[in-house]
């Protein structure tokens, strides 16, 4: 099935009269007025896009460098979590976590845990004793599980996961994604979501040592599309898509193909005598750096090699999958999301080798071939930035993946040597909070008594499921205790947002600032008591301005 089926998102679906001809310019005095003949006018549908559904995957680094890192994300999370689930937001969430890990030839999966893009959603708690959180590449082991119980204090068996259903699988199953839907959860009710991820976010350290951060996300979202893979249905076709990664060292998306760079190809090895290789390797397989490098290169940007060593590779041929194979992936996605929505963006975030101040532009990546003996042969490049004792890579590949999906040519990349991601996580949900627009609706309204000082719509809203036929009315919302809920056992209800320059006493009738900019003069708030149904959508009819030039000004005619 095509990505063009990633999941419906719930819209309202505007069928508006159309307005009759402009005929100021026939009027002899503007101000004269004219009576039209209602029976001509027309109705039409026109889509108006309510999109809160967000898609967001964080692929998260589990090396055995990164216990600190995932502490901190998950000891910080409530400030992204926080801009989603704030009133002015309540963005309906789905978060999917995967790791880094795709295997490799040097990776023994008995002493590490590839998960190959797919979604993990357990507590570390219960992942400890499987040996998750020792790294056992430095004698003695490394025991990690710090990372782990410094945040979370709940096992599996307190995040028993709510079976769903998808809009592509009707059938109510777990599903291994933490959701939040119009405020209903998939786990237990006295969780919190910030506490849950404070348990599923934490991966551990055994994972592979060479990294496929590319590999891993592309895995997943593929996946997300496959019928029958449990990934399946964690994407929606039209909700917004953000990807999340967290790590310290560089992007190793091996092509298997070229597996015997790592085990018999002694190409990109330090040296032909060398017993292993290390993750120079995955510097020397995709980067080139021109310059000396002493002291710093003047730019480093991703080549795709052969296997003799040779630039310039097809794609077939190169070491490590070229890059344009995830931003043509990523981006095909992108498309199909604006062939409804003209304005939406795929996000992308790196919190990773840059230095602090990276994304405000107060810094700038330092690519070096200065650094000790040891650190050069373990990596083959200088630390992107460091804190303490800990140094993390500047991530050439991830960086030129990022920056494909930028808005706006704002810098999406934060640094992962700070002793907290509050900031950076906080930008990041702004970012998606940006992408959430407003209902407004497409066209100038009547205003059918012009003698109070607000709009007085003449609207009706229904609720219609493709899937199973029914169609229902959705009636005002009333208030409750100075909430919007629906009346008596209604599930659904909207209010009208109609008041655009602040007369009313109350600001629950404002209209956003969004609608006005854009020329609108009504907007809806539709209100759920729960998730709306697999395949749902709301239509409102509305009569509109015969004079839009004058009622809706800046719209026009």
């Amino acid at each position: 099935m095509s990505r063009s089926h990633l999941l419906s998102r719930l819209a309202v679906l505007t069928c508006a009269a159309l307005a009759l001809p402009q005929l100021l310019g026939c009027l002899e005095h503007p101000l004269k007025l004219v009576e039209y003949d209602k029976t001509q006018v027309e109705q039409t549908g026109i889509q108006l896009a309510v999109n809160k559904d967000v898609d967001i995957l964080f692929v998260i680094d589990d090396s055995g460098s990164m216990a600190e890192e995932q502490a901190l994300l998950a000891s910080n999370f409530g400030a992204f979590i926080g801009v989603l689930e704030a009133d002015d937001v309540k963005a309906n969430y789905r978060i999917g976590i995967t790791t880094t890990d795709m295997g490799n030839p040097r990776c023994g999966k008995d002493d590490t845990t590839p998960t190959n893009g797919e979604l993990v959603l357990s507590s570390c708690l219960d992942r400890i004793d499987d040996g998750d959180f020792v790294f056992n590449g430095v004698e003695p082991p490394l025991d990690a599980s710090f990372a782990c119980t410094a945040v979370c204090d709940k096992t599996d068996a307190e995040l028993a996961i709510r079976p769903t259903a998808t809009e592509r699988d009707p059938e109510a199953k777990p599903r291994p994604w933490l959701e939040n839907i119009e405020g209903q959860t998939n786990i237990p009710d006295d969780v919190t979501t910030l506490e849950a991820f404070q348990c599923f976010g934490p991966q551990g350290v055994a994972g592979c040592g060479f990294e496929s951060h590319l590999e891993s996300m592309y895995q997943a979202l593929t996946k997300a599309d496959t019928n029958g893979d449990p990934n399946f249905g964690f994407l929606r076709d039209k909700a917004i898509l953000s990807v999340v990664f967290l790590t310290d060292e560089l992007d190793c998306s091996l092509n298997d193909a070229h597996k015997d760079v790592f085990i018999g190809n002694k190409i990109f090895w330090n040296d032909p005598e060398d017993p292993l290789p290390t993750s120079a390797v995955c510097l020397r397989a995709g980067v080139e750096c021109s310059g000396s490098g002493d002291p710093s290169f003047e730019s480093c940007y991703s080549q795709d090699y052969d296997e003799s060593g040779a630039p310039g590779a097809s794609a077939e041929d190169a070491v490590l999958f070229p890059v344009g194979r995830y931003t043509d992936f990523v981006q095909s996605i992108e498309d199909v999301k604006r062939e409804d929505d003209q304005g939406q963006d795929v996000l992308v975030a790196v919190i990773g080798g840059v230095p602090e101040g990276y994304a405000a532009g107060d810094a700038e990546i330092s690519y070096s071939g200065v650094a000790d003996d040891a650190f050069l042969d373990d990596f083959g490049i200088a630390p992107g930035c460091t804190l303490g004792e800990g140094k993390a890579l500047p991530p050439v590949r991830l960086k030129e993946f990022a920056e494909s999906f930028a808005v706006d040519e704002e810098r999406n990349m934060f640094s992962i040597c700070q002793d907290n991601y509050s900031s950076a996580l906080s930008a990041i949900a702004d970012k998606i909070r940006d992408q959430i627009k407003p209902a407004c609706m497409p066209q100038c309204v009547k205003d059918q008594d012009e003698t109070t000082p607000i709009l007085d719509q003449e609207c009706t809203l229904v609720e219609e499921n493709p899937l199973t036929g029914d169609s229902v009315p959705v009636l005002p919302c009333v208030d409750s205790g100075g909430a919007w809920v629906p009346e008596g056992d209604s599930t659904v209800c909207y209010v009208a947002l109609n008041d655009d320059e602040g007369l009313t006493a109350t600001e629950d009738d404002d209209l956003s600032d969004y609608c006005k900019e854009l020329g609108y003069n009504l907007e809806f708030e539709i209100v759920r008591d729960g998730p709306a149904a697999a395949g749902s959508q709301i239509t409102a009819t509305c009569l509109l301005s015969e004079l839009s030039e004058v009622d809706c000004p800046l719209l026009g005619g």
